[in-house]
């Protein structure tokens, strides 16, 4: 990889589409003012093998990370970036002083899959073997380690994995395989199961999994354009078929689930209580037509719809 700090950029008052010309990856740090991108799409600016990244502050480029393949995705911390290639994942000092520590060899990642926990230095990756997750501790890159050392493993599917995440704080991960079917929790530190749910019983490409903050809920979205919410720290409240019924007896089903209207793929976020407001829950999923849904759930499982809004026109990106 080719690092290089860049002293010019064009101020701007807000990014546009002039400027940066088509993206495909936009991953912002926490809530700062870096900003790392990777172009794609018919008016790429850049490389789809440089990451650029954006000081908003600053109104310029101030980074650039070279490679001689595609980038599949970008994660940061507060210390660390992340490059994810189609067979290794780079990993650099960030933002100081940014330097290459360490190159992970993955199986084939065309999907990118790749997470890192916001509040510690928890990375998860493919493993060497089809549904196998490897655990990283990004504070040890580029440290000197045994030969014969590897990264801990949990097995979770018996097929390629499709969607990964981690809770907040690192001690949770949730794994679909390709299938989708299946949702499985896992405890980081014993690797051990902790929960398998399940969204349905047709093959779904699950697109997003998330927990909320205070990991008692999961959301799960597919391509089916079903969004499902399950119990974690209470799994009673999960629904379960009573009369024996080919293979699903005892299975877990989603708590409350809705369909968004547009029926197509999402991805979604449990938003934060707000203070002195009475609590509610809900959950946030922004649609890849270019609209936003907020449903509220209860614990028996009613769902409802309490706003909507479209924030981006893409028959916009459609005119070329």
């Amino acid at each position: 990889a080719v690092v290089s700090t860049q002293s010019t950029g064009a101020p701007l008052a807000q990014g546009s589409f002039e400027e940066f010309g088509s993206v495909r990856i936009v991953q912002m740090l926490h809530r700062t003012n870096l900003i790392a991108m990777v172009g794609g799409g018919y008016q790429s600016k850049f490389s789809g093998k440089m990451c650029r990244i954006w000081d908003a502050a600053k109104k310029q480029f101030v980074l650039e990370f070279s490679f001689d393949s595609v980038i599949k995705a970008v994660r940061m911390t507060r210390e660390r970036l992340v490059i994810v290639l189609t067979n290794k994942i780079c990993v650099f000092s960030f933002p100081e002083d940014p330097k290459h520590l360490q190159t992970l060899e993955t199986r084939a990642n065309i999907r990118g899959i790749c997470e890192v926990c916001p509040s510690n230095s928890v990375m998860v990756y493919p493993g060497t073997w089809a549904g196998s997750l490897q655990i990283f501790d990004l504070t040890t890159a580029g440290a000197a380690v045994g030969a014969t050392s590897t990264p801990p493993t949990i097995n979770a599917h018996k097929t390629e994995l499709q969607c990964v995440a981690l809770n907040h704080s690192g001690t949770m991960a949730a794994t679909a395989s390709g299938k989708g079917t299946l949702i499985r929790v896992f405890d980081m530190r014993s690797r051990q199961l902790i929960i398998e749910v399940r969204r349905g019983t047709d093959t779904a490409t699950v697109n997003c999994i998330t927990f909320n903050r205070d990991n008692t809920y999961l959301c799960v979205s597919s391509d089916k354009g079903t969004v499902h919410i399950f119990a974690i720290r209470n799994p009673e409240l999960n629904k379960r078929i009573t009369v024996a019924n080919v293979g699903y007896l005892g299975s877990q089903w989603a708590m409350s689930s809705f369909t968004l209207k547009s029926e197509c793929s999402s991805v979604c976020v449990f938003p934060p209580h707000s203070s002195g407001a009475a609590v509610k829950n809900s959950v946030i999923a922004l649609c890849y037509d270019g609209t936003y849904h907020k449903y509220v759930f209860t614990k028996d499982g009613n769902c409802n719809r309490e706003a909507y809004n479209v924030f981006l026109d893409i028959t916009q990106d459609l005119e070329i």
